[in-house]
């Protein structure tokens, strides 16, 4: 493919089509194989949000939004006062901008309590974790959950990637453990990765499936696998990202390749906006336990050390002035980046808007065939929804796996056995993918296969 070819604009008629795919696979996303359509729902009439944070009260929003009555929970009444004060304001803007009335913003608080002792869950039907991302903290949590809630309540983990079956083996009711996955700011992001245990219970799911929907989300259910579905997409579209920046390209050309494309956003900017700094506790951690078979790009920590955590210090992979959210080019900062590249021993070379693309999209078509094969993910449509909803992929295109159907199989699998040869392990082609392209189908023809098989009530 030309690179005109992978970034002109997309034509009325393209994106009209990428846009009615997702309509539809949003709607197929209710659908689970053993899960049937008319399974019984737990009453929700109540709910606890442990964490007051921004993630807690944006959850705690999307159930006052509903007329469902929340108590957020934190150990100190400052981080209450904090994020209560927070919601407020949320609420305020709304008002501002005449999206919401006054009376109604009153109605939606009067919804939301807050206590600071573990045992104001013990009315909850449902109870929601949403503390700092760490297993001995969400484990210990969850002991004191299994202890306080009533029978019957689901309890709710909203981690990105952790294992939820090791959270859910520390209660003594795993059947009443999944993981709700909400992207922040929670009442305003559109998906809600609901993550399905070995033994979340049929009815479990179904509830939070259901409950996503009411809250106007798009529910998409995951089984649990480091990352999800999102994030272990997140994850090779970073990687190769940090790769052609170390190779050749600089992160304003990244982000403006990306732009190009369509997202809103590139991957650096977002960095930035979200800050650098965000899981540098977990990187560090990786650092001990990752193969040594593969490379690995440890910018992300570098730039952390550094002091350039983005937005917030005025200075990332982009330079800000003056508060300012426009990203600038950093000349400093670019020529650290040739001398890292000396260092590492990476002759540095001119990477195409074309590669770029290539790169960063095809890893993530590569490892959603993965999820696919694996059972992660039930459909290569649910991929696009999560990818179109959750992480800025442009609408118009359709999703990772919809975007490679419609350049081709056969080319997409083309490049990435090329990038194999070239880049290495990471770049192995999904046995998923290879298969597809043998027998000259489509993720398309795989999903058709697939809602045969879940509408016929077949295995999962």
């Amino acid at each position: 493919m030309s690179a005109m070819s992978l970034l002109a604009p997309v034509s009325p008629e393209q994106a009209q089509k990428a846009r009615a795919h997702l309509r539809a696979a949003e709607s197929e996303c209710a659908f689970i194989p053993d899960v049937a359509a008319d399974s019984p729902h737990r009453p929700i009439a109540s709910a606890a949000v442990i964490g007051a944070g921004t993630m807690g009260g944006g959850i705690a929003m999307c159930f006052a939004n509903m007329g469902i009555a929340v108590v957020v929970i934190d150990q100190s009444q400052e981080a209450l006062d904090r994020g209560l004060g927070r919601v407020k304001r949320n609420y305020a803007v709304s008002v501002e901008r005449g999206s919401l009335q006054a009376a109604d913003m009153e109605r939606r608080l009067s919804f939301i309590t807050d206590a600071n002792d573990i045992s104001a869950i013990a009315k909850a039907d449902i109870i929601i974790e949403a503390v700092f991302e760490d297993m001995s903290l969400k484990q210990d949590l969850f002991r004191q959950i299994d202890q306080h809630a009533k029978p019957g309540a689901i309890l709710a983990t909203n981690t990105s990637g952790l294992d939820i079956d090791e959270i859910a083996a520390v209660t003594k009711r795993p059947k009443d453990v999944i993981g709700a996955h909400f992207f922040s700011p929670a009442n305003v992001m559109r998906l809600l990765e609901v993550v399905r245990t070995r033994d979340s219970a049929p009815d479990v799911i179904a509830t939070l499936m259901d409950l996503g929907r009411r809250m106007g989300k798009a529910s998409v259910l995951s089984r649990v696998s480091p990352g999800f579905i999102g994030n272990a997409l997140l994850r090779n579209y970073s990687r190769e990202a940090l790769f052609v920046v170390e190779e050749g390209a600089l992160p304003l050309d990244v982000d403006a390749a990306l732009t190009r494309f369509g997202y809103r956003m590139g991957i650096f900017a977002v960095h930035d906006m979200a800050g650098n700094d965000v899981g540098l506790q977990t990187k560090r951690k990786l650092l001990l336990t990752r193969p040594k078979d593969r490379r690995y790009s440890d910018l992300l920590i570098t730039i952390c050390d550094l002091g350039r955590l983005g937005q917030k210090t005025g200075k990332g992979w982009h330079r800000y002035e003056n508060g300012g959210r426009t990203p600038i080019r950093d000349t400093e900062w670019e020529a650290f980046l040739v001398e890292e590249s000396k260092r590492l021993g990476i002759e540095r070379r001119d990477i195409s808007d074309e590669e770029i693309i290539k790169r960063c999209i095809y890893s993530m078509v590569n490892e959603g065939a993965r999820l696919l094969e694996n059972g992660i993910a039930l459909r290569a449509s649910d991929i696009d929804v999560v990818y179109a909803t959750g992480y800025g992929f442009p609408p118009d295109r359709g999703g990772p796996m919809f975007f490679a159907d419609t350049i081709g199989l056969d080319k997409v699998y083309a490049d990435i056995v090329q990038f194999h040869q070239t880049q290495g392990i990471w770049w192995e082609p999904a046995p998923l993918l290879a298969r597809l392209v043998k027998e000259g189908k489509t993720f398309a023809d795989y999903d058709m296969d697939r809602s045969q098989q879940i509408h016929q009530g077949e295995g999962a």
